[in-house]
């Protein structure tokens, strides 16, 4: 065994190492490309379905394997179709230099500096009766939506949060969507819920920020606009009747990330 592990690495070529970090290093970025989209659960199933036909043709299951092979066959030719706005946005990033950048993480003063912003800017278009539709991205990236609307790319105050919202402007009836502590994009386009039993009084604002909770792991803040009531979204579920104390500690579990110390790592008990 020794001797084909040394006969294998004596044919190996610095090339060969360079040939291999390149793949690596592409993969990680096309990974990368992708992980903010609905790709990655897609990918997830394409995964699931090639174990299976490899368990179904190990175990003899040779209908069952003949079905999934004719399937696999469909979805490779389908692949360019469903992933084609993932590869457009690779392509663009790669034609504008972003496909090797970074992305900054919040630090927690950041994430509470954040709340504050947030809270603030609520209340306000709260108590003038502004429509608002607030998108806060999460695990599951919102890239396909953030093209529906203007990119903006901008620190997140609650003074840029209201003239956003003013009435009669072109991005007031849109959402706002904000990765970390930066809004992303105004005025994006986001799906309704097919939910019939909800409220006859849930505006379009109320049924689009169930419709992407439902989608995505994201959480949503909505004010209405004919009663200024803040309500907030997640999991499809919708919590109406917030003050801004009450919206504060919805939002402080997700925005405010404890920082795990030594002495936290060594108490951790699974739940």
């Amino acid at each position: 065994m020794l001797l084909q592990i040394r006969g294998i690495l004596s044919t190996v070529t610095l090339l060969d190492l360079v040939d291999i970090v390149i793949v690596a290093f592409v993969l990680y970025k096309l990974y990368f490309a992708i992980k903010d989209t609905r790709a990655v659960s897609l990918l997830k199933g394409l995964v699931v379905l090639m174990f299976a036909t490899l368990v179904s043709k190990w175990l003899g299951l040779n209908v069952i394997n003949w079905v999934l092979q004719k399937t696999m066959t469909v979805v490779m030719v389908a692949l360019p179709v469903v992933f084609q706005p993932e590869l457009r946005r690779a392509l663009e990033q790669l034609g504008r230099g972003k496909f090797f950048s970074k992305n900054g993480l919040m630090n927690e003063e950041e994430a509470q500096k954040l709340l504050e912003e947030i809270t603030r800017a609520v209340t306000t278009l709260s108590k003038n009766k502004i429509g608002a539709l607030l998108v806060f991205e999460r695990e599951i990236g919102l890239n396909d939506y953030i093209e529906t609307g203007m990119q903006i790319d901008g620190l997140v105050s609650s003074e840029f949060l209201a003239n956003i919202f003013i009435p009669n402007t072109p991005m007031h009836d849109g959402a706002v969507i904000i990765r970390s502590n930066r809004v992303m994009a105004a005025g994006c386009l986001l799906p309704l819920t097919e939910d019939r039993t909800l409220n006859k009084e849930l505006g379009t604002r109320h049924r689009a920020a169930i419709g992407i909770s439902e989608q995505t792991d994201c959480m949503v803040v909505v004010v209405s606009e004919e009663t200024g009531t803040v309500s907030y979204a997640q999991g499809g579920r919708l919590v109406r009747y917030l003050d801004g104390e009450s919206l504060k500690s919805k939002l402080r579990p997700f925005l405010v990330r404890k920082q795990m110390t030594l002495t936290d790592l060594l108490n951790w008990r699974p739940s």
